[in-house]
C-alpha cells in the first residue's frame, strides 16, 4: 500500500486533571498516575512522570507514528481545560484541531459557549453528552447553542450515550441544525458481540445519524472498547465494517483516544490494526485512516512525516 495520509479524529491533552465527577476526586499523581474516581489507576504511560498529558510529547507520538494531524476533543473527567487548548491551537494551528467545552451541567451555560466562540476562537465545541443524562440535548437551552454554533461554522464533537437514548434527541438537532457539522464520538460505543447493545441492535441507530449530510463517526476509544479481546481486535473490524455498511465508509473516521488507550498498546498499534487487516481494501482504509477526516476538518499543510527504523529491527 501506497503512503498513507493518517490524522487522529479523537485524543485528549492536560496539563493536569484535578476536578471531580459525581461527587468523586480525579487527581493527578506522577509516574502517569491518577486518583480516578477514588482509585488510583494508571491514566497514562509510566514513562510520563509529571501528570501532565502535554501537546508536545503528543507530537512525538505522531512523528514517531506518522500521524499528520489531531483531533483534541473534551471530557469532563479531565476537568476544563480550555486555556491550555487555545494555547495549543495558537501553537500548532497545523496539526491540531481543537475543541472547547463549556460546563454544560449548569444552567447559563450558553455564555460560556459564545464566548469560548467568539472570544476563544475555538472552532469547535464537544460535549460529553453521555454524562449528562437528564439534561436533553433539544432543550431550549442547548438548541440556542446549537443555533449559534451553526451561524458560526463552529464544528460540534459530541459522545452519545450507549444504545439509542439519545438518538431521538440528536434527531431533532440534526433537523433543526442540518447546516451544523457533527462528529459522534466512540463508533457510538459499539458493543462487543454477545452484549445485550450488539445483540438489540440499538448501537447501530447511532450510525444511521451519519446518513445526514452533515454527520460523520468517529472511532476514538475503539481498542479500549474491545480491550479485552486485544489486538489485532478482530470484533473491531466487523463493528466498524458494519458501521460501513449503515452509513458508508465515507462518514467515518479513525480516533485513537490518546493518551489513555496507551497505557496497553503502543500509539502505532491504536491503528496498526486497521492497516494490516484483510477485512478492509486499501481504498476503505485510506478514507476511514485520514482522507475523511481531512476533509471534514480541513487540515491544511500536514508534514510528510518518514518511517524512522527502531534500534531493534
Amino acid at each position: 500500500m501506497e503512503k498513507l495520509l493518517i490524522i487522529d479524529a479523537h485524543s485528549h491533552l492536560w496539563l493536569r486533571q484535578d476536578t471531580t465527577w459525581d461527587g468523586k476526586p480525579i487527581r493527578s499523581l506522577k509516574n502517569g498516575r491518577s486518583i480516578f474516581l477514588g482509585e488510583e489507576v494508571q491514566m497514562l504511560p509510566p514513562f510520563m512522570i509529571d501528570g501532565q498529558n502535554t501537546a508536545e510529547v503528543f507530537l512525538s507520538n505522531m512523528d514517531y507514528a506518522q500521524v499528520g494531524g489531531a483531533v483534541v476533543v473534551q471530557e469532563f473527567i479531565d476537568g476544563q481545560q480550555n486555556d491550555y487548548l487555545a494555547e495549543v491551537s495558537r501553537r500548532y494551528p497545523e496539526r491540531f484541531f481543537v475543541f472547547g467545552m463549556a460546563d454544560y451541567l449548569k444552567d447559563g451555560f450558553y455564555e460560556e459557549a459564545r464566548h469560548l466562540i467568539v472570544d476563544k476562537k475555538f472552532r469547535g465545541l464537544a460535549i460529553p453528552a453521555h454524562r449528562l443524562l437528564g439534561r436533553p440535548l433539544n432543550s431550549e437551552e442547548m438548541m440556542r447553542m446549537f443555533r449559534l454554533m451553526e451561524g458560526n461554522g463552529i464544528l460540534l464533537s459530541i459522545t452519545l450515550a450507549d444504545g439509542e437514548r439519545q438518538v431521538a434527541e440528536m434527531e431533532e438537532v440534526i433537523a433543526e441544525c442540518p447546516r451544523l457539522k457533527i462528529a459522534i464520538g466512540h463508533l457510538g460505543m459499539a458493543s462487543p458481540p454477545q452484549s445485550p447493545c450488539w445483540e438489540n441492535g440499538s448501537w447501530r441507530r447511532q450510525m444511521m445519524l451519519a446518513r445526514h449530510d452533515n454527520v460523520m463517526i468517529e472511532t476514538g476509544g475503539i481498542t479500549w472498547l474491545y480491550n479485552a479481546e486485544f489486538y489485532p481486535y478482530p470484533s473491531a473490524m466487523r463493528a466498524i465494517r458494519e458501521a460501513a455498511e449503515l452509513a458508508g465508509m465515507e462518514k467515518l473516521m479513525w480516533g485513537s483516544d490518546y493518551p489513555r488507550t496507551i497505557t496497553a498498546i503502543t500509539y502505532r498499534m491504536s491503528y496498526d490494526f486497521i492497516v494490516k487487516s484483510q477485512d478492509l481494501p486499501d481504498g476503505d482504509k485510506r478514507l476511514l485512516l485520514g482522507e475523511n477526516a481531512c476533509r471534514f476538518y480541513g487540515f491544511r499543510n500536514l508534514p510528510d512525516l518518514p518511517y524512522i527504523k527502531n534500534m531493534s529491527e
